[in-house]
């Protein structure tokens, strides 16, 4: 069972919320300040860039500037633009996304009204692949509208599904698949207009800046983290940046892991002399490896981190989406190399290899995919060099014996007890 807890100072406003086992309804969020308007547009937007906040994805890139760029292309093509709200998360070590649209999906939905006024935006959708968060999101549609009309659009869940482009092109009715870049969807989206993908976690940030501007920078420097793997059961937790990763493995229930999986499949692998790291999206930019998603797999002190490559290797072999010669060639080379150390059985240049598509594999798919096989690999090499060379010689037993799990299970959420009543749009 996954759990939910929060490591923040307190006042500062939290995305988790006062009762993180049950679904918020709409009077319960409004009580507490949400669907204010008090804050306008341009004045939300300004407060968003002063508070730094990046967006929750993976890719953390900043909020403000994503939302300016939306405005302003919708502005010089004189077009309205279109909001999205993300909740496909594509990481198997990742819940924070469905946890949010099934326990709080009112502080999302507000958070994607606030982006449509910022962004000029008269139209939104909820995209996800999880039945209980659509029906939630449904509900709470039912319960009040958010100021535009908001459409849930499902899709068959893949590891390529939440790729901004596989959002839109899923939307616009064809398959949730990622395509060619330029154009981006700020600049053609769906239905070709300028669209906002903003993952639901950004979304949730934004009402919180907006209901507590005087607490934005706490807002922003605080972030959802799911946490896993160990003895322990996983933990969904709220913490504040600067949090050591050690620290964070002892908040799940770990006393000292021998390394973790960062960030999802995407921050590759660190070893154990590396848990001092802080959880910080620049700091870890610095030392190699990636917050991403904020999915991060610690490693028992007798688990295998050859094993644990292999099983993300393995599961980003078969999600491929099959559309890029160089990915499916790639991650299926990447994967036998590395499963061939599992075994015992790789050839004596293997590192050599590994080392050689590390480098030159990235950026070559029309997706990060590729990079995060790619990245997966050279983060071994780096991290576990001792190992890699014994893996060589003979099998590994603890290899042997790792049953490789890389999926968290959704903290429950119990339902609202009011009857379901579906008067929101019906999803694609």
């Amino acid at each position: 069972m996954t759990r939910t807890h929060s490591l923040t100072r307190p006042g500062t406003p939290t995305v988790l919320g006062p009762a993180p086992g049950t679904t918020e309804d709409a009077g319960t969020y409004t009580a507490t300040g949400g669907y204010g308007t008090a804050t306008g547009a341009a004045e939300l937007l300004e407060l968003i860039a002063t508070a730094g906040l990046r967006g929750r994805g993976g890719a953390g890139y900043p909020t403000a500037a994503k939302l300016r760029a939306v405005r302003d292309a919708g502005h010089q093509a004189g077009a309205r633009p279109v909001v999205v709200a993300n909740g496909e998360e594509g990481e198997p070590g990742s819940v924070k996304d469905r946890w949010l649209l099934r326990a709080r999906p009112h502080l999302v939905l507000d958070g994607l009204a606030r982006a449509a006024q910022i962004t000029g935006a008269d139209r939104g959708y909820v995209y996800l692949s999880d039945p209980t968060a659509g029906d939630r999101v449904r509900r709470a549609l039912a319960e009040r509208a958010p100021g535009l009309p908001v459409e849930v659009v499902e899709t068959p869940h893949t590891y390529v599904a939440g790729e901004e482009t596989a959002v839109v092109r899923r939307i616009n009715g064809g398959p949730a698949l990622p395509t060619a870049k330029p154009p981006r969807p700020h600049e053609r989206g769906v239905g070709d207009a300028p669209t906002l993908v903003a993952n639901v976690e950004t979304l949730a940030r934004i009402a919180l800046i907006a209901a507590r501007p005087d607490q934005r920078h706490r807002t922003a420097r605080t972030t959802l983290v799911t946490l896993a793997g160990g003895a322990a059961e996983p933990l969904l937790a709220e913490v504040p940046y600067g949090q050591t990763l050690r620290s964070l493995a002892a908040a799940q229930g770990d006393a000292e892991p021998s390394g973790a999986l960062m960030g999802g499949l995407f921050g590759g692998l660190i070893g154990p002399g590396r848990l001092g790291l802080v959880l910080d999206p620049d700091a870890l930019a610095a030392a190699g490896t990636a917050l991403g998603c904020g999915a991060l797999r610690f490693l028992a002190p007798d688990e295998c981190p050859v094993a644990l490559a292999s099983a993300a290797l393995t599961h980003l072999a078969a999600e491929s989406a099959r559309q890029c010669g160089v990915c499916v060639a790639g991650t299926g080379a990447i994967r036998e190399a590395v499963g061939a150390l599992t075994t015992g059985t790789a050839a004596p240049d293997l590192a050599d290899r590994l080392n050689r598509w590390s480098t030159s594999l990235p950026g070559r798919g029309a997706c990060g995919l590729l990079d995060a096989a790619a990245g997966t690999a050279g983060s071994l090499l780096r991290a576990f060099p001792h190992l890699v060379r014994s893996h060589l010689d003979a099998p590994c037993p603890a290899c042997a014996a790792s049953a490789g799990g890389l999926t968290v299970a959704v903290p429950l959420v119990a339902g609202p007890a009011v009857p379901h009543q579906r008067t929101a749009p019906r999803s694609r």
